[in-house]
């Protein structure tokens, strides 16, 4: 007796305990996916019944903040629980977006035409986009910290995607006073190459197109993948030299940071990869030439187009054996229509492409009909 009496009790207090949890936010409704997202630190998104709750935290490095963000689908009813939040009804037929890393994504999920407002037309380079913006569909909206709120309230989006770099952006507050709906994207934020490309999934749970981001996604990661894979098989690794000198500093990726990342898993040795920190690292002449003056390969040598460029710039920069054996590669070179660099805007989204390149410069053998597609020898 004393024993089943135990076990009844325990039961009771394991369905008191398991029985009563609740799913995120308190919702009454079960997610059917607990979270759509792997790689990326700053972004989960939590997929229900006639709704999903996407979170972003992180959004800019040492953020105090997390930002949580309602998408309501036709007759989707929202919990109590979750009405303190932004709400957007979802799909979305119109967009402004502030960052050129946006553009591929909806490019890739095919709903582009639904940009209607970007700040600083030129740096977008997207060929499809461009048409648009000559066909006069996208509209100029100044820059990002002083947005042409006139306009942007005349176009009236059903959702702006802002991004910032601290906690002062009142242009967007503003905005979000005036009734407009505002969500932060934190893809710039993200350390790793397939973190940031998980953001596509972002903006599919917007379009209601979240099948076709984890499919595109799903593409990325398994070329990415097989890459490494195939980066481990290199029987070397050839010593790398990146950046170059900005007043008097020569400034290079910290060992943690996304482009040293590639570097490391294109089996090459960043001469700099046990240096700590994400961002960009500042030495002094002296420091770099001693350590790198042998290095077999410069890598993104700032925005030089050619050897005689940087040498006329810098007559030091000879000194280095990459630069006398011509083996140094640069993404600056390729640019859209307006001179926005292709880099800047389509790496981000495509890591797997990266990561061939990068491959392809250290290691030709192992893919040898491969063509580079962000980078260039310079000449």
């Amino acid at each position: 007796m004393r024993i089943a009496f135990f076990k009844t009790l325990l039961i009771a207090i394991l369905i008191s305990i398991y029985g009563c949890k609740k799913t995120p936010e308190n919702s009454s409704e079960s997610p059917t996916n607990n979270n759509l997202i792997k790689y990326a630190t700053g972004l989960a998104i939590h997929k229900y019944k006639g709704y999903s709750v996407v979170k972003v935290k992180n959004p800019w490095p040492e953020a105090t903040k997390d930002y949580t963000y309602v998408l309501q689908e036709k007759d989707g009813i929202i919990p109590d629980s979750l009405k303190k939040y932004e709400t957007i009804q979802v799909p979305i037929k119109t967009i402004v977006v502030t960052s050129t890393t946006h553009i591929p994504s909806l490019e890739m999920l095919g709903v582009e035409n639904t940009l209607k407002g970007f700040p600083n037309l030129s740096y977008i380079s997207s060929p499809k986009v461009r048409t648009m913006i000559d066909g006069g569909n996208v509209r100029e909206l100044g820059s990002n910290q002083t947005l042409n709120t006139e306009v942007i309230i005349e176009i009236q989006p059903d959702v702006i995607i802002g991004y910032g770099i601290d906690n002062n952006n009142p242009t967007l507050d503003n905005l979000q006073k005036s009734g407009l709906k505002i969500m932060l994207n934190g893809d710039w934020n993200e350390q790793t190459p397939l973190g940031k490309a998980e953001w596509i999934k972002f903006f599919g749970a917007l379009y209601g197109l979240d099948s076709k981001a984890n499919s595109l996604f799903s593409n990325i990661e398994k070329e990415y993948n097989n890459t490494l894979a195939l980066a481990k098989t290199a029987t070397d690794k050839p010593t790398v030299v990146a950046g170059a000198i900005y007043e008097n500093k020569w400034y290079m990726p910290h060992g943690n940071s996304w482009g040293a990342l590639f570097i490391n898993d294109a089996a090459g040795n960043y001469l700099w990869h046990e240096s700590k920190g994400t961002g960009s690292l500042s030495l002094p002449f002296e420091t770099v030439l001693e350590k790198a003056k042998d290095a077999a390969v410069w890598i993104g040598p700032a925005q030089f187009a050619s050897l005689n460029e940087m040498k006329q710039t810098n007559p030091h920069y000879s000194q280095f054996a990459a630069f006398r054996n011509k083996k140094v590669y640069s993404f600056s070179t390729k640019k859209g229509k307006t001179g926005g660099v292709i880099y800047y805007e389509l790496a981000p989204n495509r890591p797997d492409l990266v990561l061939k390149d990068v491959l392809k410069i250290l290691h030709p053998e192992l893919l040898p009909q491969y063509e580079l597609f962000f980078f260039e020898k310079l000449k």
